[in-house]
């Protein structure tokens, strides 16, 4: 993918802004998807960057010039891609005491396909024992991410699957998880990111005719689920195949009922 517009504060970015964030990757992020002119979970988008500001920065932009900046940045595009990124660039590897409100950068994209097997119907996932630091928030440190997804598609899988030093499932590397057992959605409890769009399926289970419940859920108790999924901003729900060589059934009207949970949240106008 490729930016077909990058702004920072408002303005066109710098190849010395782009450099300083390229060099301390000390900052927060989200993204969604503009779809006429409206973003799905916009609100939760902005909340989420509200929150990570006052964490990493100790004061947020706030929500109305957070909201501003993606307007600006959007002007023109009915359909796009966006990453709003929170950055300071007074904070480097040798100077870490800066406090204060973080730039904000918005980059645009064309829209991105969702996220598909390499082969088959389902994603083939690979467990490893993986904890993001600070899993609650969606930080630019993604290298363990990246080695994650390198390592499991070396072995032939699809992507990988985070489970905790206790050995509790959590999260993927750029998605959610969740499982289904006869008409009830199961969502991991441990340490992780809460997604936007694993909030809005939450929300529309009851509306999809789907109950919800939350648990501990190990590699060793896979057998108690009938099906499991994944989803993210890009691809609201996608059906999980294998974890490890434990093997899901596929239910195409399973997966139509998340994917109508999450529609069920209209889309927030950006004007």
């Amino acid at each position: 993918m490729s930016a077909s517009r990058i702004t920072l504060d408002g303005r066109p970015a710098t190849a010395d802004d782009l450099a300083r964030m390229a060099m301390v990757n000390y900052g927060a992020y989200t993204s969604f998807r503009v779809e006429g002119g409206a973003v799905r979970g916009l609100s939760l988008h902005l909340e989420r960057l509200e929150h990570s500001a006052l964490e990493l920065f100790g004061e947020s932009p706030g929500p109305a010039l957070l909201h501003r900046r993606i307007v600006e940045a959007v002007t023109g595009r009915d359909q796009a891609w966006v990453r709003i990124s929170l950055h300071a660039p007074q904070i480097s590897h040798r100077h870490v005491t800066y406090r204060g409100a973080p730039q904000i950068m918005v980059a645009v994209f064309d829209p991105p396909p969702a996220l598909s097997p390499a082969t088959g119907t389902g994603f083939r996932l690979f467990p490893l024992t993986y904890e993001r630091e600070r899993p609650h928030l969606k930080h630019l440190a993604t290298f363990g991410l990246i080695a994650a997804r390198r390592e499991a598609q070396a072995r032939g899988f699809d992507d990988a699957l985070f489970l905790t030093r206790e050995g509790q499932i959590s999260e993927g590397t750029l998605w959610n998880i969740g499982f289904v057992r006869g008409d009830t959605v199961i969502w991991p409890e441990a340490p992780m990111l809460d997604g936007v769009t694993r909030r809005l399926i939450h929300q529309g289970l009851a509306g999809a005719g789907l109950g919800a419940t939350s648990a501990a859920v190990r590699l060793e108790g896979l057998g108690a689920f009938d099906h499991a999924f994944l989803c993210n901003a890009a691809t609201p729900c996608a059906p999980i195949a294998a974890i490890g060589d434990h093997a899901f059934a596929r239910d195409d009207a399973v997966t139509e009922r998340i994917v109508a949970a999450f529609a069920h949240q209209p889309p927030e106008p950006l004007g």
